[in-house]
């Protein structure tokens, strides 16, 4: 009798999950950049974003959704990316730190002023105060370029800082990509920036357009370095080539190919690691998305009693699914991805940005077609059973129905709203999940309620506000 009470019980949250989300335009941020804006990347602690356009970024201030500072001087040609730099130094002295990639085929190392740095920590906590936040002195906010890191042969496309900032990885349409060490001493202020090329992976047919680390300080996030084999670190890297690679460094220091993921038919434009805990505790899932229209979830085949032999006994077959594979994929250091979801089909011509939130796990995507889509994760019972009330529910189901006798309900994905013409006629490039900091957030949830942030073709950079039913 008391085991009988939990499947109803547990089966009350579900009720719950999300059904249909609501985008409403907030006002963009200005100034209009009056010129192809490429993506807006959120700080991940303090209420700024970075918008990579032209030759420069213009960073905005989300508590005023207005300029707050912009980084020029440092490209000869258009910057297509940029990321935060994960915090350095200590105490007051703690730097706040960008990098970008450019068309040139440079990275840049930027700074921010130190002084100035304090300022910000003064804005994250009165960011929704008009009177701190509309300070007029943009021309005391001085960001410095530092370092240029050199070697790709054409546009660096893509780049992103390990999870402890002790890697910086860099893609290119060169078809290659760089992996370089922070070498800095790590004393004093924090300021010295020393970076040395640890490792170039040549081993995709095409540009390569993304990199993303694994969010390694999850639960088990750190389950795949299994018997030593190798570091807790995983990189992959999407392609023109339509394929994905996982990117592992072995205890010798080399850094390995241990899959290739090829179930897009075409170019692979980006991807994004889950950042949310999962609930079974299993390792982080990815996501990636293509110009095939789709969007796919990868999770990592996880054995409960991982042997050597048995792993050599199905090499034959792993072999047989990609071909002759470079050296580098190593039958002993291999892993298996598995696509284990499709999100249902929405986008008419290329998927260009996906971002999953770390708070919801709702995902959002956008791309060549304009549209903003917002997806949910529900279990497969649900999306079966609202199959029978719903309009677009005929595409939500898109995984195998589950066994009668499993306990364990089967996670699929379900569409909760769209938004055509997002940014006019022209092509959304990217989109982001980002805190909200403004004044028109309730006070008790500012910095911690989520908005969307899309950038397009029309420079404009649009905030929505996003209502979750």
């Amino acid at each position: 009798m008391t085991t009988s009470p939990p499947p109803p019980s547990a089966a009350a949250p579900q009720k719950q999950q999300p059904t249909s989300a609501t985008l409403t335009p907030l006002p963009p941020f200005q100034p209009d950049l009056y010129q192809r804006a490429w993506s807006s990347i959120p700080h991940p602690t303090l209420p700024l974003l970075a918008t990579a356009h032209a030759k420069s970024v213009t960073v905005f201030s989300l508590a005023t959704l207005t300029k707050h500072s912009a980084l020029t001087g440092g490209h000869a040609r258009s910057v297509r990316t940029a990321a935060w730099q994960p915090a350095r130094g200590s105490g007051n002295t703690k730097r706040l730190g960008l990098v970008t990639g450019s068309f040139d085929a440079t990275a840049g190392m930027w700074s921010f002023d130190e002084e100035e740095e304090r300022g910000l920590e003064r804005e994250v906590r009165f960011g929704g105060n008009s009177e701190e936040g509309d300070d007029d002195n943009d021309g005391g906010k001085e960001w410095e370029f530092n370092l240029v890191l050199e070697g790709h042969e054409n546009e660096v496309k893509g780049l992103a800082f390990s999870p402890g900032g002790q890697y910086l990885a860099t893609c290119s349409r060169d078809k290659s990509v760089w992996i370089w060490e922070d070498v800095s001493s790590g004393e004093g202020d924090g300021t010295e920036d020393d970076w040395e090329t640890v490792a170039v992976l040549s081993e995709h047919d095409g540009d390569v357009k993304a990199v993303a680390w694994c969010p390694v300080d999850l639960p088990n996030a750190k389950a795949g370095a299994r018997r030593g084999n190798y570091s807790a670190d995983v990189l992959a890297s999407a392609s023109y080539d339509n394929t994905v690679r996982i990117w592992r460094e072995d205890a010798d220091g080399e850094w390995v190919c241990v899959d290739v993921l090829t179930d897009h038919e075409g170019t692979v434009w980006g991807l994004q690691w889950e950042t949310k805990p999962r609930d079974d505790g299993k390792f982080p899932r990815l996501m990636t998305f293509s110009a095939d229209g789709t969007i796919k979830v990868w999770s990592l085949r996880e054995e409960e009693t991982p042997d050597e032999p048995a792993a050599a006994e199905d090499s034959n077959a792993f072999r047989s699914n990609f071909g002759a594979l470079p050296n580098t994929l190593r039958r002993s250091l291999r892993e298996e991805w598995d696509c284990t979801a499709v999100l249902p089909k929405v986008h008419t011509r290329d998927i260009y940005s996906v971002a999953w939130s770390a708070d919801t796990g709702l995902v959002a995507s956008t791309g060549s077609d304009g549209i903003v889509a917002v997806y949910a994760e529900v279990d497969e019972s649900e999306a079966l059973s609202d199959k029978s009330g719903g309009e677009q529910e005929g595409e939500d189901v898109v995984m195998t129905s589950p066994s009668p006798q499993q306990q364990q309900r089967k996670p699929t994905w379900k569409v909760l709203g769209t938004i055509s013409s997002a940014h006019g006629p022209y092509e959304v490039n990217h989109v982001t999940w980002c805190k909200r900091f403004d004044a028109g957030a309730a006070p008790e949830r500012r910095g911690r309620e989520e908005m969307l942030v899309t950038t397009g073709d029309d420079g404009v950079v649009r905030p929505w506000q996003a209502r979750i039913a």
